[in-house]
């Protein structure tokens, strides 16, 4: 199988190219990718693909199928959403669409992946099972496309045995990929805070509550509890993110107190337990804090994707099957990383796998991270991903079961 997949690699690799160039001239935001659905449908009806539309709006989700269909299911998915960012790069497929960028690879996700199913579907007189492929919308918007698309059944009739994705990682060179057994990325959570003071002339302290105080002081006793090496509280070590990247007096100026400031920030982690009790340890700390300065506070959390866990035996299928297609000096260990990302809601359904594809090329200078203006990828590593994404599948159909190896 592998020499199959190697000898039409280069066949679906134009394919992909072509796929990956045209999403990206047209890239369309967050729940509104109804020309980039349009356009993969079209492809796939063009292959004799079977498929439905639709899903969560903008979603697609179909099957192939080997000899046997029953043996096993595995499933693939894509994301296909772009991000609100003007591109600044000078290329031929740069974006059309003013504003709008796909600066975290999606386009490449979704091209691999469509071009990966057409390859498979060549072959599918030569393997056993079903492979159920998902077009997911949405992936950087709450409450993310996965979620909704799994509301609406994608893992069920049957549950599938295994689900598998990828992401673009300009952190590595083209050709190689990554994995990361059990926890790998973190859940977030959005932070809202607003203190409430009482404002007035700055040359009159007696008169004001400066919220701004108020506000730093609640900084700084949450930073101590949850990120002070030496004073935090955190169990266990479970890894923890909390930071604040937006502070806003409305109406303060030189000599002017606001009455009040707002802050937003983020909370991440890789426990739901921990996840759980932190938030209420967020609004005590936010509550007391503010009634020591005789102020008010109000926190909004808002619950983000959960924490992304890759089942250990089936990473290791995976990371097994990438090293035979690809080589083993071209296979890593990654670190686990406190980014998120919605494919973690597949991962508390279904064992999965969710592995990174290096994109980068240094000598070119295609290095530059993703959720950038100059963000870019080489396009070489589309070809990585098709021959590695297929390695996979088959090495999950063709296991005894999809939890053994």
């Amino acid at each position: 199988m592998h020499h199959l997949i190697q000898k039409l690699s280069d066949k679906y690799f134009l394919l992909a190219k072509e796929v990956r160039n045209h999403l990206h001239q047209y890239p369309e935001l967050s729940f509104q990718e109804f020309n980039t659905a349009a356009y993969i449908s079209d492809k796939l009806r063009s292959y004799n693909i079977p498929h439905k539309t639709g899903i969560a709006k903008t979603g697609i989700v179909g099957e192939i199928s080997g000899k046997k269909p029953n043996h096993k299911l595995i499933a693939l998915r894509a994301d296909i959403d772009a991000l609100p960012i003007e591109e600044k790069n000078n290329h031929s497929y740069c974006s059309k669409n003013n504003g709008v960028m796909h600066a975290c690879g999606h386009d490449a996700h979704t091209a691999i992946l469509l071009a990966t199913v057409c390859l498979l579907h060549e072959l599918k007189e030569q393997w056993e099972g079903t492979i159920r492929f998902i077009f997911q919308p949405g992936e950087e918007k709450l409450p993310g496309g996965a979620s909704l698309m799994i509301e609406e059944g994608v893992l069920a009739n049957p549950k599938p045995d295994a689900i598998v994705g990828l992401h673009v990682f300009p952190e590595m060179e083209f050709g190689h990929v990554g994995f990361k057994k059990g926890m790998y990325m973190a859940s977030t959570d959005e932070l809202y805070l607003k203190v409430i003071g009482k404002g007035g002339h700055a040359a009159l302290p007696m008169q004001y509550n400066n919220p701004l105080v108020v506000s730093a002081a609640i900084i700084t006793a949450l930073n101590n509890y949850f990120m002070n090496d030496e004073i935090k509280k955190i169990p266990d070590n479970i890894p923890t993110v909390l930071a604040f990247g937006k502070i806003n007096s409305l109406g303060g100026a030189t000599n002017v107190i606001p009455d009040t400031v707002e802050l937003q920030g983020t909370f991440r982690t890789m426990s739901e337990e921990w996840r759980e009790r932190a938030h209420q340890i967020l609004q005590d700390i936010v509550t007391e804090t503010a009634n020591q300065f005789g102020a008010r506070a109000e926190l909004n959390i808002i619950k983000g994707y959960p924490f992304l866990v890759n089942d250990e035996k089936i990473t290791d299928i995976a990371q097994h099957a990438a090293a035979k297609i690809l080589g083993a000096d071209k296979v890593h260990e990654l670190n686990i990383r406190m980014t998120a990302e919605d494919f973690a809601w597949y991962t508390h359904h279904v064992p999965a796998c969710f592995f990174r594809l290096g994109v980068a090329n240094k000598a070119k200078g295609i290095t530059a991270a993703v959720h950038t203006p100059t963000f870019d990828i080489e396009p070489l590593s589309l070809k990585t991903g098709i021959t590695t994404l297929s390695a996979i599948a088959m090495a999950l159909l063709n296991t005894n079961s999809a939890l053994e190896i």
